[in-house]
């Protein structure tokens, strides 16, 4: 086995009893890199000195290890550049508290990763620097926005990696991708230093190739940070303490049955959820409020931040000048702006809203019964290659199983549940909790990932 396919975990084992060298690890992620990275277009840039970092960190948590970093988190030492020609060129003064943690902590940025520009997507092919290509299958798309931090892991050109969720921007493209996602509660991990899209659900998380190994980088960065205002300002637990706990007696709420063009994943997925009646816990289908209110919910509340947001790249603080926005950021810029405006903010940005509280306050009913909810993280398979440009809603579409939970503020995670043999294409299954309780769907999704057949590096 090459040394960039062990896990985080083996990986830190391997080192600690001296099995590997560092210097072993990086000849083999750089060699995969030479052969995959053209065809793939997972990174944008690469961190040339990265072993020589590496060797001055071998005494701290992560020991060194090669981590692949969404493009939208600034970095001193590589441009950022969210992947959009506004930023081409541009190289932050000031490291994303994220970044700095990870790199505090022993861990080596290996390289920046593809996205859609600014994060508009669920496809990577928004992206001003063309498209990345899903490792399980080069025919079809990784998902998005972080497409290329989790085809990064798919293929093994990272150890691990980091991306950000705004609705389904982690857990997507993990379950396009065949990986784990995982999306802490919001202000769980700080966005200071985060090319912001839309501010009130912004999640930074890791994306991995185990439910413990994304929780092992969770505990690299998640915390308070007096930088960004909407932190949680309590300690973080460590998350790796729920790893192997027992499900016994949990309650599980599985949501969504009842939407009809799913009707094919979720057979699957409730074929597979009876393991955790086999160990314990109890598994109900239960009613929650319809997931296709959420895509106009998040449509209009995005749009609106994102026409704030994306007011300060000017043409004049940075890279280029706002006539190389790509076609999707200028129809966002728009419609969030329209439904700000005078006469038109009632009309749809404050029902948005409303309708917003709505899910709130029907997830707080839900989770009085049940300790965990879950439902398909996607409606179905990756889509092929050029799908998203036949339809202006394709990520909303495609992240609506997800979108209520992310406005909701919501803790999420992405474990794979179902891989078609024909096309190499993997199902995934999103856990979510209330907020602050990342320990609930942690165990949840540790106790399903080591007692089913669906993790290609627990399984290989």
């Amino acid at each position: 086995m090459k040394l960039n396919e062990l896990t985080l975990k083996e990986s830190l084992d391997a080192l600690s009893k001296k099995e590997i060298k560092l210097e072993e690890v990086y000849a083999d992620l750089d060699l995969a890199y030479a052969q995959k990275n053209k065809q793939l277009n997972i990174y944008l840039s690469k961190n040339e000195d990265a072993l020589t970092q590496a060797k001055k960190l071998t005494d701290k948590p992560l020991r060194g290890l090669p981590i692949a970093v969404k493009d939208n988190f600034c970095t001193r030492d590589l441009p950022t550049t969210a992947s959009a020609k506004v930023l081409d060129g541009f190289r932050p003064q000031y490291e994303s508290t994220v970044t700095r943690r990870i790199k505090e902590n022993g861990g080596v940025i290996y390289g920046k990763t593809n996205m859609d520009a600014w994060a508009h997507g669920s496809s990577t092919e928004t992206s001003d620097y063309g498209p990345t290509l899903n490792p399980r299958n080069p025919e079809h798309l990784p998902g998005g926005s972080s497409g290329g931090s989790a085809a990064a892991v798919a293929a093994d050109l990272a150890i691990v990696s980091v991306g950000s969720e705004t609705a389904g921007s982690i857990r997507q493209p993990a379950a396009w991708c065949g990986t784990v996602g995982f999306k802490p509660s919001y202000g769980r991990a700080s966005r200071f230093g985060v090319a912001a899209m839309a501010s009130s659900t912004d999640s930074p998380g890791p994306l991995a190739k185990t439910v413990e190994d994304a929780c092992i980088l969770l505990n690299a960065f998640a915390g308070p940070d007096e930088k960004d205002a909407t932190s949680n300002q309590e300690k973080a637990p460590d998350f790796t303490s729920f790893i192997g706990q027992s499900i016994k007696g949990m309650k599980i709420g599985v949501i969504y049955q009842d939407v009809k063009e799913i009707a094919k994943t979720n057979q699957k997925l409730l074929q597979e959820l009876e393991i955790l009646k086999e160990l314990g816990a109890s598994v109900e289908i239960v009613q929650a409020m319809d997931p296709h209110h959420a895509i106009g919910v998040y449509t209009v509340v995005q749009r609106a931040e994102v026409s704030s947001n994306l007011a300060r790249y000017d043409g004049i603080r940075y890279g280029q000048d706002r006539s190389n926005f790509g076609d999707e950021g200028k129809r966002r810029i728009m419609l969030g702006t329209f439904s700000l405006t005078k006469g038109h903010a009632d009309q749809y940005y404050n029902l948005a809203q409303k309708v917003r509280t709505l899910y709130l306050e029907n997830y707080r009913e839900l989770f009085k019964k049940y300790d965990v909810l879950v439902s398909p993280t996607s409606p179905s398979y990756a889509k092929k290659v050029g799908a998203s440009f036949d339809s202006a809603m394709f990520g909303e579409l495609e992240d609506m199983l997800l979108e209520a939970s992310s406005v909701a503020g919501l803790p999420g995670i992405n474990v794979p549940f179902y891989r078609d043999d024909e096309s190499n294409l993997y199902l995934g299954a999103s856990f979510i909790a209330p907020m602050w309780q990342e320990g609930s769907i942690i165990k949840v999704a540790d106790a399903f990932e080591k007692n089913t057949k669906w993790n290609s590096w627990r399984n290989r």
